[in-house]
């Protein structure tokens, strides 16, 4: 009887450790190569130009971790083990930064169906519908002066369309220098005086510590759709301005291959840097892409292009790792590729 007992003792107990090793989650993110999937699928125009090749969205899977996933991912080659308030605030619950995510990746595909369009010269009309602050960043100027939701009018009596009109107005400014800005609050027109500092991890820059977004109305013709599904962040850019602009025109640009690549894109074309490029490096390789555009950073060291470049010589691919400042380089370098 007691032998019973104890053989039923240690199966639960047996069952609850591999219960914790299997199941608990731990205060730690895991990041590791996802996918590289055709585009095509994700991609709707009417009356759209067919492909021999194909382009790939690329990316980076992510989940936190359990025990047995921490030990594994930290002798797995390209497995990344963060804490978890790098990844989610303090604060922001799993479906509220999911929901951000999404978001991230409807405006980087407006933003990459505004530079397709009009770089195919095809029919798209954009109205401006205000800046609005997204958040403040914790010790800087603007955290006790503005408010998410805020829509900014003005900055020294000069209308704002667009973020990056802000963004470029104050960083020309010098420390200690002050900014009036208009805002619209709910029903109030306010005017806050902010003064600009230094950036805590960039002391070289200066600003007032804001998140902004550009709210646009995009019209095109023809209508083109897209079903990115639960893909979430603003990485997709380039390659949806890409897929986009190969639909829309007659000369096949993936000339038969198969062309993977990341960055955000902005409404110039400008590609800039994204997270975890070396395990998209390590997802296209195993898709069999030909061709992995990178962002360059405009060759600064240690950027997104020469990260990636290490991790192909190290995995031994055969892929051309590209660098990529704006699309007009990634376009450029698709027009001269010669075909398979």
């Amino acid at each position: 009887m007691k032998s019973n007992k104890r053989m039923i003792i240690t199966g639960i107990i047996a069952v609850l450790i591999v219960a914790f090793i299997g199941a608990y989650r731990l205060p730690f993110y895991i990041y590791k190569p996802g996918t590289a999937d055709a585009l095509e699928p994700f991609v709707e125009i009417e009356g759209s130009f067919p492909s021999e090749g194909d382009m790939h969205l690329v990316t980076v899977r992510g989940g936190q971790a359990t025990p047995l996933q921490w030990v594994i991912a930290k002798i797995r080659p390209y497995y990344e083990v963060v804490p978890i308030e790098q990844v989610r605030p303090e604060g922001i619950s799993q479906e509220e930064y999911f929901h951000a995510q999404l978001q991230l990746m409807e405006s980087s595909q407006e933003a990459a169906k505004v530079v397709a369009y009009e770089t195919a010269d095809r029919d798209i009309t954009i109205d401006y519908e205000g800046v609005f602050v997204v958040n403040t960043l914790e010790g800087m100027p603007a955290e006790e002066e503005l408010q998410p939701g805020d829509q900014i009018v003005s900055i020294n009596n000069q209308e704002i369309n667009e973020s990056a009109e802000l963004v470029d107005y104050v960083e020309d400014l010098e420390e200690g220098e002050s900014v009036t800005l208009s805002i619209k609050r709910e029903d109030e027109t306010l005017e806050k005086e902010i003064e600009v500092a230094p950036f805590p991890n960039e002391p070289d820059r200066v600003g007032v510590g804001i998140s902004l977004v550009t709210d646009r109305s995009v019209e095109v013709n023809p209508e083109a759709e897209i079903k990115s599904g639960e893909i979430g962040g603003p990485s997709a850019g380039l390659m949806f301005s890409l897929e986009m602009y190969d639909r829309l025109t007659e000369e096949d640009i993936t000339k038969g291959k198969q062309i993977a690549g990341t960055g955000e894109i902005d409404y110039d074309g400008r590609v800039g840097r994204i997270g975890g490029i070396d395990k998209k490096v390590v997802a296209a390789h195993r898709e069999g892409s030909d061709v992995f555009f990178a962002p360059n950073e405009g060759g600064v060291e240690g950027s997104n292009y020469e990260i990636a470049k290490e991790a192909a010589e190290d995995i031994g691919t055969e892929m051309e790792i590209v660098p990529v400042d704006n699309f007009q380089d990634a376009l450029d370098y698709l027009e001269e590729m010669e075909a398979s």
